[in-house]
């Protein structure tokens, strides 16, 4: 096919939500990995433990690598908003501008600085002011993340601007920074992040205490608990290492475990936000194609955007649909049909470029986008449970299968993160900026309509083709640090393991020189 016969607006949205998953798999490993580290460093600056002295080094290493690859792929973010989505960049300019430069004195001047304290700090600051400079970058990041999700959330919810000459204009700044909808979606991004940060312990310390045990150092007593051993021919694989992997286990399981039980809370808040916001996109993602109180736990049909008459209920909860949007059983809720000459008497029947609106979202990818977010998450926050059953005598099983699906379930958080940003950005369409029900019928902006006239197919193709080649040397890049560091162990992001101990910070003193056999030396 030419590239002249290609839709660039479908381009457009292909090329965004590539870059913007690839770049979100990185933020809640950023966001979840942080307050950790913090924390083992806090332990460690007050009780001198030398477990969380490793673990706040470990640790730290694999959320600096992320750290920087997020940066990297984050920065493309902005520039396709003026690139590729300029009249998109016109309508929400007025908007955007204050958040979006709040996060970026955050993330460019508090995160950057005193993340760079804490990394050329070692040994140089005193520690009380060392783990400060840690607290203060992760809470920068932290409150980071809530800019862009105010911006986010604008886009789902618009607040407080009026319309001037078909431009919004900002009149209650702090209307749009206590967006319910931002609220709530940061208050979910977050615990959701810590979900990740808590699997990511979890897997990577229990292939560290397998490991022990196929190596022989750790074995077990006649009750099956764990006799710690060590072994001097392997750097750093002594007692103090077993403890290391074992509270990191024990801690990520613990944060996932409650983690998952407010994401759940604030997912349900979310959801009686969008059936009163936006009620087409929970319609679409429940299969109501009706009026309807009954909950599909499962449906299958031959869907399409168009049409929401072959969809079949296979398993339905009466009742459950009107909970989660009311409050109450016996509230109906409405469905697609019912829904779509709300939308088409309120907002149009045609776009500013004479094509027919289609009110109804992908139906496929927000249904299974909603299942697949909470069944991963409830899955990973199991998998948590049964980590602390397992390992409640200090080690883990021998079976190798057992540690792969440790190690696999690392990736059900990230996939459930994905999938739920998936749902929120699909179940938006056919808007981009969607209107607020209760507010002026003119405040929205379609899709077809926001991208830029002036950026054809084939530049676009192009730049989907060198962003997704140099994404992919990225993450490429990512996996294989990560994967050097964890299978070195602690002795990989701590090369005075097993020799004499070099950084004034480590337990026993030294001379506070680096060691050149340390590959990151430059980061510590």
């Amino acid at each position: 096919m030419h590239l002249t016969a290609l839709d660039p607006v479908l381009i457009a949205r292909w090329q965004f939500g590539i870059t913007t998953v690839y770049h979100f798999w990185m933020v809640p490993l950023t966001i979840g990995l942080g307050p950790l580290v913090a924390y083992f460093q806090i332990r460690w600056h007050r009780s001198g433990d030398a477990r969380f002295y490793r673990a706040t080094k470990f640790w730290g290493k694999l959320y600096l690598i992320n750290f920087v690859m997020g940066v990297a792929t984050g920065i493309v973010q902005e520039f396709q908003f003026g690139l590729a989505w300029a009249q998109y960049s016109r309508f929400v300019g007025n908007i955007f501008g204050a958040p979006l430069a709040m996060e970026a004195l955050l993330a460019f001047f508090l995160e950057s600085t005193f993340l760079g304290l804490w990394i050329f700090g070692w040994g140089r600051l005193p520690k009380g002011i060392h783990t400060a400079t840690l607290c203060i970058a992760v809470a920068g990041s932290i409150i980071s993340a809530y800019f862009i999700i105010v911006a986010n959330s604008w886009m789902q919810h618009p607040v407080g601007v009026t319309m001037e000459h078909g431009q919004p204009v900002m009149t209650d700044v702090w209307a749009i920074l206590s967006n319910n909808t931002a609220v709530w979606s940061f208050l979910h991004t977050i615990l959701g992040s810590l979900m990740v940060g808590g699997m990511f312990l979890l897997g990577i310390s229990w292939y560290q205490l397998w490991q022990r045990r196929k190596d022989g150092i750790d074995g077990v007593d006649a009750d099956g608990r764990v006799i710690p051993g060590e072994n001097a021919a392997i750097p750093g694989r002594d007692r103090a290492d077993h403890r290391l992997w074992l509270g990191s286990l024990r801690v990520g399981s613990v944060v996932a475990i409650v983690a998952f039980a407010f994401v759940f809370i604030t997912g349900d808040q979310q959801g009686k936000l969008m059936f009163v916001q936006q009620p087409m996109k929970m319609a679409a993602a429940e299969a109501a194609c009706d009026t309807t109180t009954d909950f599909s736990v499962l449906s299958f049909g031959a869907w399409n955007a168009e049409s929401c008459h072959s969809v079949r209920d296979v398993i339905v909860v009466p009742g459950v649909l009107s909970f989660l949007a009311n409050g109450n059983f016996d509230t109906p809720v409405k469905g697609v049909n019912q829904l779509i000459p709300i939308y088409q008497e309120r907002y149009g029947t045609h776009a500013s470029n004479g094509n027919e609106i289609n009110y109804v979202p992908l139906m496929p990818v927000t249904y299974w986008g909603f299942r697949v977010m909470i069944t991963l998450g409830g899955l990973a926050a199991f998998a948590a449970l049964v980590a602390l059953w397992l390992t409640r005598k200090g080690t883990v099983p021998r079976s190798k299968w057992v540690m792969r699906l440790a190690l696999l379930g690392i990736l059900a958080p990230f996939a459930a993160n994905s999938a739920g940003w998936v749902f929120t950005e699909m179940g938006r369409q056919p808007f981009v900026v969607a209107p607020n029900p209760t507010g002026d019928d003119k405040l929205f902006l379609l899709t077809q309509v926001a991208n830029s006239p002036s950026v054809g197919a084939g530049e676009l193709v192009f730049s989907i083709a060198s962003l997704g080649g140099l994404y992919l040397i990225l993450m490429i890049v990512e996996a294989w640090l990560i994967t050097k560091y964890v299978r070195g162990g602690a002795a990989s992001a701590i090369p005075e393991l097993g020799k004499k101990p070099d950084d004034t910070d480590a337990p026993g003193g030294g001379t506070g020189q680096k060691s050149p056999d340390d590959v990151l030396a430059f980061a510590y």
